[in-house]
């Protein structure tokens, strides 16, 4: 054998360069279930079955090409643990070297570096070209930089790939339309009637794998019942075509706002099939861009949308690869409270935090603003471990791949680098979710208290986050404001705050 080629679950495209030149009568792919990757954190049922699932289908149009195919299955009696499936495979097949796309997590890179060694194989490992900016190019961009901020690396690639511009210029003369992307819904008749998403039935083999995951995994949190998301590269497209036409209209006036039993409101909801490579993102900018060029979308909408992905995305993936392996430990604040336990269930008395847990336990999603602005919020509030934060929404989230959820969270919803590659805390009171949503009518919390037994614990701890970190949050021109906002509560209605939001912390599995 050639080469072996290994096609990771988050690698599922047929324009791979691992598969470039591929030669039947001397090369194989091989595809790797393992148990041990879904325990690597307490997966959600849906993101065991979402991976296993598509690898399945993708396997299948291995096989369909004719090509030599190699597939480890989750439940074959062999060692549980990735690196050892892959060590019986070179051991057994013995390739001239194996093959594939750089991987998409530190640990797996680590893991296969070191099967590879101890098997005595050669290593080819190729830039993963799905991404529109190399680790390389990254790197160059941010060398010599202390602190790397998105907006600047977003206009870098605007201008390189020629994605909305107008020439030399922004198309509507300006980079970023974020400010007029913050809609709430109309609090008296809340969203109204959204287009729902493509959702796709389960076939056989995607009952057969949840079959397998409810057998294998059954003490893992969240359920299968509702599962419909595109696990091949055909609804993948039909995906982003009904989202295009029918949701990106408004994406950009509500992708902040949030409602009670609106789980998906008007978001895309390609963001697995993305990082699957199931999707290109190229694909995705320029059916985002003509809409808007064709008087469909708003330009507010499609830019919004885009920054998403050609800077967001991008930009995260390349801090990630410069900052690991210490981003995983970061800790700029030192906190170390344990997750509550009703993370895992959603039985809490904060009416945001229950909705929000509810659905991400039933099918594996919740919106960016819901992972940032209530439950990052809240975590970053209340001073619990980052590590396990990370750890939970690496499990909790059918889009969870390290490479895009470590920064997103310990960075940006945590905080937990610094200013590294973001400019503040994000942090809110209950004003901000009461604001954004109607999650607050009706809760046993009132968002305009700081104290007392009622007393909103987002409010209460957002004023004792500002109270002890006063000093650092005064010179941030970003947050200075909430820090003169804190100035004006005099001694004993601080000293209230500290009370009430250390009874909350001693009890946060009471809230």
């Amino acid at each position: 054998m050639r080469h072996l080629i290994l096609v990771l679950g988050d690698q599922l495209s047929f324009t791979s360069p691992a598969l470039e030149d591929f030669d039947p009568a001397q090369d194989a792919v091989l595809i790797i279930e393992a148990p041990g990757e879904a325990k690597a954190v307490w997966s959600h049922k849906a993101r065991i079955a979402l991976f296993l699932s598509a690898m399945r289908h993708f396997a299948n149009g291995v096989a369909a090409r004719g090509w030599p195919l190699h597939y480890v299955q989750i439940d074959d009696p062999v060692d549980p643990g990735f690196d050892e499936r892959l060590r019986l495979a070179l051991r057994k097949h013995r390739p001239q070297a194996l093959r594939l796309v750089e991987p998409g997590e530190w640990r797996m890179l680590q893991l296969i570096q070191n099967a590879v060694h101890a098997e005595g194989s050669v290593l080819h490992l190729l830039d993963d070209r799905h991404f529109l900016c190399s680790r390389a190019e990254f790197a160059d961009w941010a060398r010599g930089k202390k602190e790397l901020r998105m907006e600047f690396f977003y206009r870098v690639m605007r201008k390189k790939f020629d994605v909305m511009m107008d020439g030399v210029d922004p198309a509507g003369g300006q980079w970023n339309f974020d400010a007029e992307n913050r809609s709430a819904y109309p609090k008296r008749t809340g969203p109204g009637v959204i287009p729902p998403p493509a959702a796709f039935a389960p076939d056989a083999v995607t009952r057969e794998v949840i079959a397998l995951v409810e057998k294998l995994f059954p003490d893992h949190p969240g359920a299968l019942a509702r599962f419909a998301w595109p696990v091949t590269r055909d609804q993948a497209l039909e995906a982003l075509a009904r989202f295009i036409e029918q949701r990106l209209s408004h994406f950009g006036d509500y992708q902040d706002a949030m409602w009670t039993d609106t789980p998906l409101g008007w978001h895309s909801l390609l963001s697995a099939t993305l990082n699957l490579h199931l999707l290109d993102p190229r694909e995705v900018i320029a059916a985002a861009e003509q809409s808007w060029r064709r008087g469909h979308a708003s330009i507010e909408s499609a830019e919004g949308f885009i920054r998403q992905i050609l800077g967001w995305r991008e930009f995260i993936r390349g801090v990630y690869w410069t900052d690991m392996p210490a981003m995983a430990k970061a800790n700029h604040y030192g906190h170390q409270r344990n997750l509550p336990d009703w993370f895992w269930t959603g039985q809490t008395g904060m009416a945001c935090m229950r909705d929000s847990l509810k659905q991400t336990l039933e099918i594996g999603y919740a919106h960016h603003i819901q992972r940032l602005m209530v439950t990052g919020n809240f975590a970053l509030l209340a001073g619990l471990s980052p590590q396990q934060v990370c750890d939970w929404y690496l499990a909790i989230y059918v889009d969870a791949v390290e490479w895009v959820e470590l920064p997103n969270t310990a960075g940006m919803a945590l905080h937990a680098c610094g200013p590294r590659f973001t400019s503040k805390p994000y942090v809110a009171s209950g004003a901000y979710i009461n604001r954004q949503s109607n999650y607050c009518s009706g809760c046993r919390y009132d968002p305009a208290k700081r104290t007392g037994e009622t007393a909103c614990p987002f409010t209460t701890l957002y004023w004792h986050f500002i109270d002890a970190h006063e000093a650092t949050l005064t010179v941030n021109p970003r947050t200075a404001l909430m820090a003169k906002n804190l100035q004006k509560l005099n001694a004993s209605e601080r000293q209230a705050i500290r009370s009430r939001a250390g009874q909350m912390l001693d009890a946060l599995n009471d809230l």
